[in-house]
């Protein structure tokens, strides 16, 4: 029954948002504000939208910028072909689908040794399949966020998941994605999708994710074609 009332709640915060999005009355507030928003919505409870697999900063990115409607659903299955795309060429990677977007998540042992913002050889290869799809799929912002579990100061961690994040945008541009596609942000322990108290939990928590959602002009081809 609680999960029950848990789902329903998510799912009324959906369609809020979406009827937000779609009317006069709240052009006011800013795509980053609604996802600030809904990230923020019942603390974690957003995050069992994806089975609490990401942070409330990724789940934000992709449904404050959703449009919705059948426009949305021309852009959810361009991100179906993508997805499945990086579903067989990233496998060091979990690729979630959600909405108008796609998560794809590291944990960061597979990007990084412990404390270091080197990426590591062996990854260089994930990221370089990642930045393929990126060029294959030009009508894409990207996000990337850097976490870490709650060992160290909140000052430490903060700036080491800043510099992993910034790692992996320096490098996707090397491989010749746009720089102006790729933002980052460091959340260090703030946005824990495990239990921090366990090894197992930290390990969860120490990860990078990648969240790909439509731009502008992906946004009005798919108004186009709805229309």
């Amino acid at each position: 029954m609680k999960l029950k009332r848990t789902q329903k709640l998510i799912s009324t915060v959906l369609v809020a948002v979406i009827v937000c999005t779609s009317f006069q009355n709240c052009s006011k507030l800013t795509k980053t504000q609604k996802g600030a928003a809904v990230g923020a919505v019942a603390g974690g409870t957003i995050g069992a939208l994806i089975g609490k697999k990401a942070g409330n900063t990724a789940v934000g990115a992709i449904v404050g910028g959703a449009i919705g409607g059948t426009a949305g659903a021309f852009i959810g299955r361009k991100m179906d072909r993508q997805a499945e795309q990086l579903k067989q060429t990233i496998p060091g990677a979990e690729v979630i689908r959600e909405g108008e977007g796609i998560i794809v998540k590291f944990d960061s042992g597979i990007l990084f040794d412990v404390n270091k913002s080197d990426l590591k050889a062996a990854a260089m290869s994930n990221i370089q399949n990642l930045a393929k799809s990126l060029k294959d799929n030009p009508e894409t912002n990207v996000l990337i966020i850097g976490h870490t579990d709650n060992t160290g100061s909140d000052d430490y961690n903060a700036k080491l998941s800043e510099r992993r994040a910034e790692a992996v945008k320096t490098f996707a541009m090397n491989q010749g994605v746009a720089g102006s596609r790729l933002n980052t942000q460091g959340k260090g322990e703030n946005e824990p999708i495990a239990d921090n108290s366990t090894e197992d939990g930290r390990s969860k928590n120490r990860r990078v994710e990648i969240v790909i959602v439509a731009n502008e002009q992906l946004k009005e081809e798919a108004k186009r074609n709805a229309g």
